[in-house]
């Protein structure tokens, strides 16, 4: 039977929805503000996560706190907020007068975009420090992380605030491009998660990755675009809508290569060319197909280190006219998966970014950093961020190429990513 403080809170929750039916993007702060005390909060304050995940940014309502009670940028590596944020779980932080401060990620599926800080009163019955704040408060701060989640995510589309907020930086039209293309970097169900990478993110024009995942099968995709230029982001978005196009006709995967390799040709006409790589997964079976052109080939990891480079006799890169001869008639390679193997894509930006003193990163670096992050227990987003500020702070922070990462793991048997 239903509590009546159970049905209190379930009623607080539902007028917190059917407010949100006509609410614009820069009113959500506001709104969960003015529901603080029916939800049985002393305070809540929104941070988004920046583009380049390295600070929580404040979502404050409009004209909203200023002065001491103002929040202010918190970074995501040395921070509890950045914690929360790393780990998908709830931190917890106590303050004076018996109340407790609460860290919760809020998550789209299993993307992160930031972190909600909860004031409550602590349960009378829990010492500074115990070990729980109650299964009601607990909950109650999961249903409204998620909810402001989700609202997140279905009110960017209407307005600019949460774009602006997000950027630290002026964003090149190039970039603009590339960053409208992009499915979200991050998904998980209970047979596959992928997590992507880009950088940098205020300057990219040539690298893009592209995903689709359907009932038995997970299409992937990674390009490269000749250039770093206007030119290149034009070319590149080209491809990914011809990739697209081909993929929602279900064609095979040679089929796709032929159509994007025609779409350069034809509109490109020999002044641009992408090299790429089309794969599939099938779901069901763990079987893994591919074809290169002329991109560097899928890396393969399972039981915590690098089991072999998936090679396959390269065709030449799209958009060099070549669709009548042999050089472009493309090889598919296979691989059988076990469940918990790693498929890894990426760009040649991320290997080939080299240190001040002219030192590679290297294929080698790359794998070890994301298999010690992974046998760490972390996310595959968390270990995809912080392999992206590793190969950062090799080259000085200021990448020249672009560079791009997508890594797959097939997982049927395993449970799915963890969440908080």
């Amino acid at each position: 039977m239903m509590r009546v403080d159970d049905k209190d809170r379930l009623s607080a929750f539902m007028r917190f929805v059917r407010g949100t039916h006509l609410l614009a993007p820069h009113h959500l702060p506001q709104h969960v503000a003015d529901h603080v005390v029916d939800l049985g909060l002393v305070d809540v304050h929104l941070y988004v996560v920046d583009l380049q995940q390295k600070a929580l940014v404040p979502f404050l309502p409009t004209g909203g706190p200023n002065g001491a009670e103002r929040p202010t940028v918190l970074p995501v590596d040395s921070t509890l907020a950045g914690h929360a944020y790393q780990h998908i779980q709830l931190v917890r932080q106590d303050l004076d007068q018996g109340n407790v401060l609460v860290w919760v990620p809020m998550l789209n599926g299993t993307e992160r975009l930031g972190v909600l800080a909860a004031t409550l009163k602590a349960p009378a019955d829990r010492t500074p420090g115990g070990a729980s704040l109650g299964d009601d408060a607990e909950a109650r701060l999961r249903l409204l992380a998620s909810l402001v989640a989700e609202l997140l995510i279905t009110k960017d589309a209407y307005g600019d605030s949460l774009v602006r907020l997000r950027r630290t930086a002026p964003m090149g039209l190039a970039a603009e491009i590339q960053w409208a293309l992009l499915p979200p970097l991050t998904f998980a169900d209970d047979v596959v998660s992928i997590a992507a990478a880009l950088e940098p993110a205020y300057e990219v024009a040539g690298d893009s990755v592209d995903y689709a995942v359907d009932a038995h099968l997970t299409r992937m995709a990674i390009f490269d675009g000749m250039g770093h230029d206007l030119s290149s982001a034009q070319l590149v978005s080209l491809v990914v809508a011809a990739y697209r196009n081909a993929r929602r006709l279900d064609q095979s995967l040679t089929e796709t290569s032929r159509r994007i390799d025609e779409a350069v040709s034809q509109v490109f006409v020999g002044e641009g060319f992408v090299t790429g790589l089309l794969a599939e997964l099938d779901t069901d079976s763990g079987m893994f197909t591919w074809m290169t052109a002329g991109h560097p080939p899928p890396l393969l990891l399972r039981n915590g280190r690098l089991v072999k480079t998936l090679d396959v006799a390269p065709m030449m890169p799209f958009g060099l006219g070549l669709q009548d001869t042999e050089a472009w008639l493309p090889s598919l390679g296979t691989e059988q998966l076990e469940p918990g193997d790693y498929v890894l894509l990426y760009t040649d930006g991320f290997v080939e970014a080299r240190s001040p003193e002219g030192e590679l990163f290297g294929v080698p670096r790359l794998t070890d950093l994301i298999l010690r992050s992974l046998a760490a227990g972390l996310p595959a987003s968390e270990t995809m961020r912080r392999a992206v500020n590793v190969v950062l702070e090799h080259h000085g922070s200021n990448l020249q190429d672009d560079a791009t990462m997508l890594l797959a793991q097939w997982r049927p048997a395993h449970p799915t990513m963890l969440l908080p």
